[in-house]
């Protein structure tokens, strides 16, 4: 990640550091000798934890919490952070990113384009959608939620969101309705999943709420992947009860060649 500033590591003459290719699970002999731990895509378990003991920080760049097993940082007096300033802009963006794309249908018409006069005449019935007016929902208000509602404020959309565990001190600056579970599915045209995974919200988004969703509208997930039950979503989106979904995140990653959901054009994704 070549735009990420070090230059604060570089001039503290009393730290020195390195980057380590940890694979998917760091691996506790790696990091003998390490105070501390800045993490990003791999995970930390049990065998993680260093011979020597000396480790006593592990500072996730990012949001959640899910790659690290906080039990056993709990158990080796290993103390846990996270950035969720960090990454507020970037993943607000990419939501943006596939709700224009989605709604524009712009990887139809790229298909459309490259297949020249063999399917130039599709172009009339994939226009797209506008966006005044529409609903813009977020499952979670958190930072990422109220940075994507900001974005998008200048899209005249009614925005509603639905978060139980709501900080009030949050994004007091925007007009956003909170409104129940149901009542965010069944009203949304764009819908983005904004919330942590967790026990209750793992695989929430599942059958009884996607037959709540119009069939013109859109699911995003830009958070975490087994929040929403991926074998409900694709036999959805190819019934058509629902236009189409933006995803960068699987349930499983990397995903199975066979996996259906790669076979959907009405389905956008990303790593």
């Amino acid at each position: 990640y070549p735009d990420f500033d070090l230059e604060a590591l570089n001039q503290d003459s009393g730290l020195s550091w390195n980057y380590m290719d940890l694979g998917e699970v760091v691996q506790g002999e790696d990091l003998e000798g390490y105070d501390a731990l800045v993490l990003l895509l791999p995970r930390f378990s049990a065998e993680s934890v260093s011979t020597d003991r000396r480790l006593s920080l592990v500072a996730r760049f990012g949001v959640g919490y899910d790659t690290v097993d906080q039990q056993v940082c709990t158990e080796n007096g290993i103390v846990l952070t996270n950035t969720p300033d960090a990454v507020r802009r970037p993943v607000a963006v990419s939501i943006m990113t596939l709700m224009m794309a989605l709604t524009g249908k712009i990887f139809i018409k790229d298909r459309i384009t490259r297949g020249g006069d063999q399917t130039w005449s599709q172009r009339s019935g994939q226009m797209g959608v506008g966006l005044v007016g529409k609903t813009l929902g977020s499952l979670g208000f958190g930072g990422i939620a109220g940075e994507m509602f900001r974005m998008a404020s200048v899209y005249d959309m009614r925005h509603i969101a639905h978060d139980p565990f709501r900080n009030p001190e949050m994004n007091q600056d925007l007009e956003v309705e909170m409104v129940e579970l149901e009542q965010l599915f069944s009203e949304s045209d764009i819908l983005c999943i904004n919330c942590d995974l967790n026990t209750e919200t793992e695989k929430i988004v599942d059958s009884r709420l996607l037959s709540l969703m119009k069939p013109t509208a859109f699911l995003i997930n830009t958070a975490r992947g087994p929040i929403v039950n991926q074998k409900d979503l694709t036999e959805f989106l190819q019934q058509g009860k629902i236009a189409g979904a933006g995803l960068d995140v699987l349930e499983k990653e990397p995903p199975d060649l066979d996996d259906p959901i790669l076979a959907l054009e009405n389905v956008i994704l990303a790593p």
